[in-house]
């Protein structure tokens, strides 16, 4: 592993957002950084070989975004993280992890002190050949990028007016569905610490997140609220837990009230993601019907949009989180935009509208 002095990038382009690279490890440094100058909604600030470098060089240069890695001498990411968000207050950090045990646990821990998402990485020897790996952390940038949607332009113009839809029956809440994306594992524990843990409803989400750190979002939630796993093939859907769809899997709801189901497949991504809400919003919006809530929180893309129409046709309710709290608002914009959310709340008013429902207030 190398341990190079910070380098700064010359031949800055004004306008584009401006990334600091960190990381121990030449090789990677490298080509990150070349993966960013190809990328013309990109640029390169500097690159950093470990994190007392990158928070002197983040206070410097006000970075607009950060690629962070975990593991690195001197000081860690982990360490390096609050100190970074302190010296550059608007910038906005990307771990970079790698798919285990240790790196999941990591994440949790990086996105509740402020990251605003992770990319997971291969090891440093096969980080050339990943094109997945930079295909996702590019994305990932731009969709961070101040005064960027991450919408996709697919979205239709916005309506005034929701969708019309059967009349939505108070106090049949039946079953609630979420799902989130960028931000989500940090958004989903402030609604889930608020969630009254003596309801008679199940609760099912979908967070985009590859295997094994699904099953680590879900200990983390329990820890917070009502108790939290993994969802298991055919399982009854048990009142009062949260079921979490497992990593590369899309998870389904079957069966009617009171005998709600779950069912986990591998058939190909939807919105280029799996799980996915989408399946998860329509089989429920089928099983539930009009005693089924529904909330998108903050995330790219467009997921969940057309579950939302479902969930809208069958008569349950939509909650959309709102632009000003959403780390990226692509899917609750999609669900706003397209005239499907019922309410478009702050982060702070969900989880306790939730509960309303959830307790037959709604």
């Amino acid at each position: 592993m190398s341990a190079s002095p910070a380098s700064p990038i010359s031949g800055s382009a004004p306008g584009r957002p401006r990334v600091l690279v960190v990381d121990d490890s030449a090789v990677v440094r490298g080509l990150v950084a070349r993966w960013i100058e190809a990328d013309e909604r990109l640029e390169v600030a500097a690159t950093c070989a470990d994190g007392e470098q990158a928070v002197r060089r983040a206070g410097e240069l006000q970075p607009d975004l950060v690629v962070l890695d975990v593991e690195m001498p001197r000081m860690d990411g982990l360490t390096a993280l609050p100190l970074i968000l302190k010296a550059a207050p608007k910038a906005k950090v990307i771990m970079a992890s790698t798919l285990t045990r240790k790196g999941g646990e990591v994440t949790m821990r990086a996105l509740s002190l402020g990251a605003a998402d992770y990319a997971p990485k291969p090891e440093a020897g096969r980080v050339a050949g990943a094109d997945a790996y930079r295909a996702e952390l590019l994305q990932k940038l731009v969709a961070l990028t101040p005064g960027r949607r991450a919408r996709p332009a697919a979205v239709p113009a916005a309506s005034a007016t929701p969708a019309p839809r059967p009349a939505f029956v108070p106090g049949r809440c039946e079953l609630l569905v979420i799902g989130a994306s960028t931000g989500g594992p940090q958004a989903l524990r402030e609604v889930a610490r608020v969630l009254p843990r003596d309801c008679r409803v199940p609760v099912v989400i979908v967070q985009h997140m590859p295997k094994l750190f699904t099953a680590i979002l879900a200990e983390h939630l329990s820890k917070v609220g009502m108790p939290a796993r993994e969802a298991i093939d055919g399982e009854v859907l048990q009142p009062g837990h949260v079921y979490v769809a497992p990593g590369d899997f899309h998870l389904t709801v079957r069966g009617a009230p009171g005998a709600f189901t779950a069912g986990l497949d591998q058939t190909p991504p939807v919105n280029f993601c799996r799980p996915a809400v989408d399946p998860l919003f329509a089989s429920a919006a089928e099983a539930a019907g009009r005693g089924l809530v529904a909330a998108v929180l903050t995330g790219m893309g467009h997921d969940g949009r057309e579950g939302a129409r479902k969930v809208r046709a069958a008569g349950g309710r939509v909650i959309a989180q709102d632009q000003a709290t959403s780390v990226v608002w692509g899917m609750p914009g999609a669900v706003a935009e397209a005239g499907l959310a019922d309410q478009i709340l702050p982060l702070g008013e969900i989880g306790p509208m939730l509960s309303r429902y959830l307790r037959g207030q709604g």
